[in-house]
């Protein structure tokens, strides 16, 4: 039996008896033993599996430029990163933007306006739109990272790939989405469009925040895992697997507004099922990457 052929016996093996997925922790655990890790590698690997929870942060941090890819940089890195989020909130301290009673998410967004330049000359200026995109991003990222300077600089840098890399992609996601569901069910694409609900679905809340605030941090892991490695194209697959999960439901529903209200409060137990199959829909329709070797 060749090594490739063993390997592919075992991977079935472990599935059968429950143990999916150890194969691809080993062999994560390969790529994570490098001096210098191979961004391309992490990446088709993130795409092609979810990420095990001991190893995610550190390859979200990788991914997302928090952390450079020499391992033994990685511990000065983080100091640097450290001292930087002590100096940011020292500074709005100083000016009294924030205090101890100011909600964490709240710090890490005028953290975030006065790294960008953004700060509002009061705190009581109301919140830009993407204002409160950031803030639905942290407080997700909140329930995943334990530690507050990991937690900013990973919503930090996940916001700023959504307004640089996927800058052009996230307003054409709307039209893929309609492409898409008419592929799967052209009668809800068409049920949508006679209640007038197809420009009024929560496109914000499914693509601007990432599903932030609607999916469980269990789920909306495995979602941000292809997010953060190169595919915002995910997104529009779990927003046809929501429709298509609650067909019946939103078939029965007759009007844009209750419609939207409905997707916008999903049932949390089918969650994982969800993006299970969305991860499924999304590799029907655009392929599975290729893992170099």
């Amino acid at each position: 039996m060749t090594e490739d052929s063993q390997r592919n016996f075992r991977s079935v093996y472990y599935e059968k008896v429950g143990f999916r997925g150890v194969e691809e922790k080993k062999s994560l655990e390969i790529l994570l033993k490098d001096d210098r890790l191979d961004i391309e590698k992490l990446c088709t690997f993130s795409q092609r599996f979810p990420l095990p929870s001991m190893y995610r942060a550190l390859v979200w941090k990788v991914l997302l430029g928090i952390l450079p890819p020499h391992h033994e940089s990685h511990a000065q890195v983080m100091l640097c990163r450290k001292e930087q989020f002590c100096d940011i909130l020292h500074a709005l301290k100083v000016v009294r933007f924030v205090s101890e009673a100011t909600p964490q998410v709240e710090v890490y967004l005028r953290m975030y306006q006065l790294e960008s330049g953004r700060l509002p000359r009061s705190p009581s200026f109301p919140l830009e739109p993407e204002d409160e995109v950031f803030l639905a991003i942290a407080k997700a990222v909140e329930e995943m990272v334990e530690d507050s300077v990991h937690c900013y600089w990973i919503t930090r840098c996940f916001v700023n790939q959504l307004n640089s890399k996927y800058r052009e992609s996230l307003p054409q996601l709307p039209k893929a989405f309609e492409q898409y569901l008419n592929l799967e069910d052209s009668r809800l694409l068409s049920h949508l469009k006679t209640c007038a609900a197809l420009s009024k679905l929560p496109y914000d809340l499914w693509f601007r925040r990432c599903f932030a605030g609607c999916l469980p941090e269990s789920s909306l892991q495995r979602v941000w895992d292809k997010v953060v490695s190169g595919s915002c194209k995910i997104l529009v697959f779990v927003a046809v697997e929501i429709l298509l999960t609650f067909k019946i439901k939103v078939m029965a529903l007759n009007s844009a507004e209750k419609i939207t209200k409905f997707l916008e409060n999903i049932p949390q137990d089918s969650s994982d099922a969800i993006v299970s199959k969305a991860i499924d829909l999304w590799h029907k329709h655009c392929g599975t990457p290729v893992h170099s070797a």
